[in-house]
């Protein structure tokens, strides 16, 4: 064989290969969005029903079940805590980079990541606990501050990559011009690592978005988030699969409308570039 044909075949082994990747990625997905236009007989039949009279029925149940308040409650929880969580680790990934040595730089990125590795499990109790005897059990509030605290790591974490990839020349002008450590921050570093900014923040929203561990233990009837309300479909009687397959297709809309809007902006960004 020679060395064009070894080429073609490899780049048709990985392109087949990434093919099948994509597929076993995407079709539970599909398949469950196609249970949410079944019945609930025809949800459960075995073998599965391939060609069925569709109906949005459980799609009309899931919005009329007090759809809109979970999704306010995941939509408040979610941004507000990504945005807090911006203010807070731009600056903090700022300092590491320009205004630390580079060993305690990297040692304070240890420390911080740090608490993002610690089991969920294992401070579920102590938050209980806390926010108990603050009698802000099924508050709102909480959600935000605890999905705040779980994204910061990962927003100085990669605010922290893209900053040290800036290139210095331009905030030394800045700094030159006079320009404080917040126009700077504001004017020069955000607009430059803008690309690395939305990928953490979009990943902070997907998080934040999809946690059910806090939100099951810590909200009741006030403040309940999205994926509380699919757990509600199941009763003594079962799982309503069809329900629950309408309800998380409704669920994963807007992460997919936010990474669609991302990846144009990513891509805007990074092609864009830094300097003129």
């Amino acid at each position: 064989m020679t060395t064009e044909a070894r080429r073609k075949w490899s780049t048709f082994a990985w392109t087949a290969l990434s093919y099948i990747v994509v597929f076993l990625l995407v079709f539970p997905v599909l398949w469950m969005a196609l249970t949410g236009f079944k019945t609930e007989i025809a949800a459960i039949s075995v073998p599965p029903i391939l060609f069925f009279q569709p109906t949005l029925d459980q799609f009309l149940l899931a919005i009329q079940g007090g759809f809109g308040a979970y999704l306010f409650n995941s939509v408040v929880a979610a941004l507000v805590s990504t945005a807090i969580a911006l203010v807070l680790g731009i600056p903090a990934a700022y300092a590491m980079v320009f205004h630390m040595p580079t060993k305690s730089s990297n040692d304070m990125l240890f420390f911080v990541l740090s608490t993002r590795f610690m089991p969920f499990a294992a401070i579920l109790v102590p938050i209980y606990v806390i926010v108990t005897r603050l009698n802000l059990l099924d508050n709102l509030f909480v959600l935000i501050v605890i999905y705040t605290a779980m994204n910061l790591p990962l927003i100085i974490w990669m605010a922290r990559s893209y900053f040290l990839e800036l290139p210095k020349e331009v905030l030394e002008g800045a700094w030159l011009d006079g320009c404080t450590t917040f126009q700077t921050i504001v004017r020069i570093v955000v607009p430059m690592a803008a690309p690395g900014l939305t990928a953490a923040a979009l990943l902070a929203i997907i998080f934040a978005w999809n946690d059910f561990f806090f939100a099951v233990t810590l909200t009741y009837t006030n403040s309940p988030t999205l994926p509380i309300m699919v757990a509600a479909f199941t009763s003594n009687e079962g799982l309503f699969l069809a329900k629950v397959s309408a309800l998380a297709t409704l669920i994963i809309l807007v992460p997919v409308a936010i990474g669609i809007y991302a990846q144009r902006y990513l891509v805007q960004g990074l092609t864009g570039g830094a300097l003129k």
